[in-house]
């Protein structure tokens, strides 16, 4: 029986099978975090050389960017190194670093695409007051507000998983440190102060969600009263992706959270944490810029340029 003071580091979810099958799960990886990397690089590229772009729709964008970039950086390359040393070791700071930082990232990321979906809101349901509501101030505000919330929430789950006492060994059941993981090597009541904080987030992403859908279903509204069919698509095409992307994320998180013991298996575990951490960030880019014309415009005038200097 060990105690968090005597735990030094923790050991991550094994990738079983042969070192074909280690070096297959490092290639997979690799694939997905080199793609995310591109695409989100190429987008905060585009946008920050094309002044065309510096727009609140696009503010937004590049902060997305950014964190999508930092949430998979916390957890893929961890895991591929260790897949790569066939090893399982992550140190007790690296693992509490990696809780802070993934938290930190990925709940900004879901309160900026609530801010996203008001800035469509507005844009297309109140044009003509969309200078006034969303100015160059205002959305610096609502980013720094995103990514504050991100670090105050981060802060609050960190500081409550890792001042509880560990007595159930080391082994997380995860390919990163994820808080319901730590959650079971507690061998104490004070666990339930953590679940309450959960609960209480949850909420708040349930309201936040509710937002978002509102948001949407008045954006649908709207572009259905405009007869033009191209004008439809459009906007079915941008909004649609990007409301299946924000359920999906917050079902398998909401899943692995919450979800009961008795339901909980390696397999499927490592499905859902796969689904929320690593999906949403490698297919953001894929519906930001694929379907959006003026900044494939600027990609390729941005690619156009850089041969064109060689």
């Amino acid at each position: 029986m060990a105690n968090s003071s005597s735990i030094t580091h923790f050991l991550l979810l094994p990738f079983p099978g042969t070192r074909q099958l280690q070096l297959l799960h490092f290639c997979l990886f690799l694939a997905i975090y080199l793609a995310a990397l591109l695409g989100n690089g190429l987008i905060i590229t585009t946008i920050a050389w094309d002044h065309h772009l510096h727009t609140p729709m696009y503010f937004f964008l590049l902060n997305l960017s950014f964190l999508d970039l930092g949430a998979i950086s916390t957890t893929l390359p961890k895991s591929m190194s260790n897949s790569l040393r066939n090893s399982r070791d992550i140190s007790y700071a690296g693992c509490t670093v990696q809780v802070f930082f993934f938290l930190l990232l990925i709940v900004g990321e879901y309160f900026l695409l609530t801010v996203m979906s008001y800035d469509r809101y507005v844009a297309i349901c109140r044009p003509l007051h969309y200078e006034t509501l969303l100015g160059s101030r205002v959305c610096l505000h609502l980013a720094a507000a995103a990514w504050a919330s991100g670090a105050l929430n981060a802060l609050l789950h960190t500081a409550n998983t890792f001042s509880l006492p560990l007595c159930h060994g080391n082994a997380v059941d995860q390919f990163f440190c994820e808080v319901p993981q730590i959650l079971k090597l507690s061998c104490s009541t004070s666990y339930l102060r953590e679940l309450w904080l959960i609960v209480f987030s949850v909420c708040l992403y349930c309201v936040c969600f509710v937002f978002i859908v509102v948001s949407y279903v008045q954006i649908f509204r709207a572009v259905l009263r405009i007869p033009s069919q191209q004008g439809h698509h459009k906007a079915f095409a941008t909004c649609l992706p990007h409301l299946a992307v924000v359920s999906l994320f917050l079902s398998t998180a909401f899943f692995a959270y919450l979800k009961p013991p008795s339901v909980s298996s390696p397999s499927l575990d490592l499905l859902v944490a796969v689904v929320y951490s690593v999906v949403p960030p490698a297919v953001n880019p894929l519906i930001y810029s694929l379907r959006n014309q003026e900044l494939k415009a600027a990609l390729g005038q941005l690619i156009t340029g850089c041969f064109q200097k060689q």
